[in-house]
């Protein structure tokens, strides 16, 4: 029998497959911090040969992804179309948008929206407390499923099969699956979850969920911020007023992609 070879159209996926991931590698670089990365920092920064940087660099220029200054690549020109289209599509509800901005005014704490793709969760939107002291996240960063208040609520139809996957990045592993498996059941009885220090110690959140049209679980919306203004009394007002705003949102339907 001969050896099993490299080449062909198996081949030739993969390595575009590879490409592609090595691209995105490349526009992750780019941040609100740094909006400029030259060569060099995308070879230290992917660790990847400076002649594969520079091909690649070539080609997402090409494309418009990338636009080169003296100064290093920017972002180019084909990704603020991109953003537009996402926008139009991912923009948040006005209900939703006001609704978090009352939730923030009256309580003084930030407020969230959080959705749930596989193993994390993505913030989707926020509005900022007014305090100085404040729980701030940046609208796209991606979360762990396996604590805080969100997390509870987001997997409330989870099955088990996909906790257990969620577990392993736990700090605990997999001895945190049953913990896990207590937190959703508590917070779909009540439903609300509350959250102290779980993921990062000092931080506490309220969150509820938001339902779909099928009556399934599509997002959570929470407030956050330093449990030290979190106590118990604190967080009964921030639940009933929570839960009376996401049922609202729900009855009116969740216009937007995540409530399909």
């Amino acid at each position: 029998m001969s050896a099993a070879t490299t080449d062909g159209p198996a081949s030739a996926d993969a390595t575009g497959v590879r490409s592609v991931q090595r691209a995105m590698e490349i526009l992750s670089l780019l941040t609100e911090d740094r909006p400029v990365v030259t060569i060099r920092d995308i070879t230290d920064g992917t660790g990847l040969a400076k002649t594969t940087v520079i091909r690649l660099v070539q080609t997402l220029e090409q494309t418009g992804l990338l636009w080169a200054t003296a100064g290093g690549y920017l972002a180019g020109p084909a990704l603020w179309r991109w953003a537009h289209l996402a926008r139009s599509s991912w923009e948040m509800p006005p209900e939703l948008t006001r609704a978090m901005n009352d939730l923030s005014a009256r309580h003084r704490e930030t407020v969230n929206l959080y959705g749930a793709r596989d193993l994390t969760r993505i913030c989707l939107a926020q509005q900022e407390s007014p305090q100085a002291l404040r729980h701030v996240v940046r609208i796209g960063d991606e979360l762990p499923l396996w604590g805080g208040a969100s997390a509870k609520v987001l997997l409330r139809d989870a099955d088990d099969k996909r906790l257990r996957r969620i577990v392993q990045a736990s700090p605990d592993g997999e001895a945190h699956l049953s913990t896990l498996r207590a937190w959703i059941a508590e917070a779909a009885e009540r439903g609300y979850a509350v959250s102290h220090g779980e993921r990062e110690a000092g931080l506490s959140a309220v969150a509820v969920p938001i339902e779909g049209r099928s009556g399934g679980v599509v997002a959570a919306l929470t407030l956050s911020g330093p449990t030290v203004r979190f106590g118990d009394e604190q967080v009964d007002v921030y639940a009933r007023d929570l839960v009376d705003v996401a049922r609202q949102l729900s009855e009116r339907g969740f216009d937007h992609p995540l409530g399909a």
